[in-house]
């Protein structure tokens, strides 16, 4: 069947349509990675605390521990340095997780960019596509419009109905009117049938 403007339309909404499925699931499933990268961090975040290092466990095993003492003060210091290490591991590591997520989203949005990218060279492509398939439709259907009735009605006896009727849908309605009746009437009949369904659909109001 040859495709009237209408339904070159249609198919280019659902090439569209399909495109922008293809897109909004790839977003969903960058969003999920990002989403599982963050809730990594927020996991490490609420860990519970590390088992303290020896030095304060001894210091805090003390009593009452006397900061003058040296022994004390020693302890003391030594806790101090071990909890400040430990601290700052945990920070680095942090940072580390931090620099992960950010390098996620950065790869989302470049991954975005391309599928943008590529998205707009196809519907150029699947434009000039269509509009090359148009042209040679139409530069065909002039042709038979202009050429003597009896001799289009000869070849569109040989057409199947449906792909006459395109032709004869495209035409000038006297054009198509003469051409109809130098077709047989099993012929006709068949052609008119399928220029009825075309119109089918369309809302009464």
């Amino acid at each position: 069947m040859i495709p009237s403007k209408r339904n070159t339309s249609q198919k280019t909404r659902s090439q569209k349509g399909t495109l922008a499925i293809v897109g909004l699931l790839f977003l969903l499933s960058a969003m999920f990675r990002l989403a599982t990268e963050a809730g990594q961090v927020v996991a490490e975040e609420l860990k519970p605390a590390e088992e303290t290092s020896e030095a304060e466990d001894e210091f805090a095993s003390l009593n009452s521990p006397d900061l003058a003492r040296p022994e004390h003060l020693t302890k003391a210091l030594k806790a101090i340095q071990d909890r400040e290490a430990r601290l700052k591991e945990r920070e680095m590591e942090m940072e580390k997780r931090e620099q992960s997520v950010i390098a996620a989203e950065n790869a989302i949005r470049d991954e975005l960019k391309k599928l943008e990218r590529a998205e707009e060279s196809l519907q150029e492509t699947l434009t000039l596509a269509a509009e090359a398939a148009e042209n040679d439709i139409s530069q065909l259907t002039d042709v038979y419009s202009n050429m003597k009735p009896k001799d289009a009605a000869a070849l569109f006896e040989q057409m199947e109905a449906s792909f006459a009727a395109g032709f004869l849908f495209r035409m000038p309605a006297d054009s198509a009117a003469r051409v109809m009746a130098g077709l047989t009437p099993e012929k006709a009949y068949l052609i008119s049938v399928e220029l009825a369904g075309r119109n089918a659909d369309i809302p009464l109001e």
